[in-house]
C-alpha cells in the first residue's frame, strides 16, 4: 500500500532522480521534456491552491483550473515488514494528479507518473481508487465530481487494461492525435472515463486484494453504495454454496478468494518487475 501526501516543489528533483519521464511518449503521448514541464506546472499550481493563492473564479479559465498533486510514498524495501504508516513510508515512487478540475461540469482528469523502476507493479491500482473516491465524494468531504477521465496512447495497452480493471470505460478516440516518435508515425489517443453513479472503489480495490483506508475522504459514502450494490446483485443471482466456492478458489489458485487476504504490499503484483529491476541495477553497476 502506498501513502499519499500533498506534493511540494521539493519533490520535483526526486522525480528526476527516479527517471520518472523515461519513455514518456509511450506512456502519456508527451515527449520527455513536455512531460517534465507539465508535472512541474501541475505541482506548482497545486501548491498555489493549497496556499490559497488562486481565486475560485479561476474555474472559468481552463489554464488556471484547480489541480491537486499527491506524492506517492512506500516503505523502503529493507523495511517492508514494518507497518505502512506516514512515518515509515519514506521512499518516494511517483505522483498522482487530478488535473483540469472543472467545477461547472464536475469533471477532472487523472494521471499517474511513476519512477521508471516502479512501473508495472500495481501502484497505479493502489493510488487511483483512493483519489477517485475523494473526487466523487460530496462537496465538503470531497470534490463532488460526476466524471473522472483519462487519456492514453492507443499502443499503451498495459495502461488501458489497468484503467478497465478500475472501472473506466472507453468513451472516445481522437485519430492521429499523437506523434509516435519511436515508430515514426501518428497514433490515436484513447479517452476513458468513469461516472459517479457507476464507479465502485471498494470493488476495484477488493478484486486485487487491496484494502481501503477508512480515513480516505468519501470512503464511508462509497461503502454504503457498495453495500447497496452488493445487496441488489445478490438478490438478482443465487449464491453458490460454501463448498462450491472453496472448490473454485482451490482450482483457480486465485489468492484473494479466501477470507484471509494478503496485505497489499505483500500482494503478488508487488514482486512484478523485481528481477527486471535487479538486472537494471546490475547493468548500471557493471557499466
Amino acid at each position: 500500500m502506498v501513502i499519499m501526501r500533498p506534493s511540494t516543489t521539493a519533490d520535483l528533483p526526486i522525480m528526476d532522480d527516479l527517471d520518472a519521464y523515461y519513455h514518456a511518449s509511450a506512456v502519456t503521448g508527451k515527449d520527455r521534456v513536455a512531460e517534465r514541464a507539465a508535472v512541474h506546472a501541475w505541482v506548482r499550481r497545486s501548491v498555489r491552491w493549497v496556499q490559497g493563492a488562486v481565486d475560485d473564479s479561476a474555474d472559468e479559465d481552463p489554464e488556471a483550473r484547480r489541480t491537486i498533486a499527491w506524492t506517492l510514498c512506500k516503505v523502503p524495501e529493507d523495511r517492508e515488514d514494518d507497518a505502512v504508516t506516514p512515518q515509515n513510508a519514506t521512499e518516494v515512487i511517483g505522483m498522482v494528479f487530478l488535473i483540469d478540475i472543472d467545477a461547472w461540469a464536475r469533471s477532472a482528469r487523472i494521471q499517474v507518473v511513476l519512477g521508471r523502476e516502479f512501473r508495472g507493479r500495481g501502484y497505479s491500482r493502489d493510488a487511483m481508487p483512493r483519489v477517485m473516491t475523494y473526487g466523487f465524494a460530496s462537496r465538503g468531504e470531497g470534490l463532488g465530481l460526476h466524471r473522472v477521465w483519462v487519456s492514453v496512447p492507443e499502443k499503451n495497452q498495459r495502461a488501458i487494461s489497468v484503467y478497465q480493471s478500475l472501472g473506466f470505460e472507453r468513451s472516445g478516440e481522437a485519430r492521429d492525435a499523437l506523434w509516435d516518435e519511436r515508430n515514426g508515425k501518428y497514433q490515436n489517443l484513447i479517452v476513458m472515463d468513469a461516472l459517479e453513479d457507476e464507479y465502485d472503489p471498494v470493488r476495484s480495490l477488493d478484486v486485487f486484494g487491496m484494502h481501503y483506508i477508512l480515513g480516505n475522504p468519501g470512503i464511508e459514502q462509497a461503502l454504503k453504495r457498495h453495500a447497496q450494490s452488493e445487496e441488489t446483485r445478490q438478490q438478482a443471482t443465487s449464491e453458490p454454496d460454501d463448498a462450491a466456492a472453496e472448490a473454485v478458489a482451490d482450482e483457480t489458485g486465485w489468492p484473494y478468494n479466501t477470507v484471509e487476504r494478503k496485505s497489499s504490499h505483500k500482494a503478488w503484483w508487488r514482486s512484478l518487475g523485481n528481477q527486471r529491476d535487479e538486472r537494471r541495477r546490475n547493468t548500471r553497476h557493471n557499466s
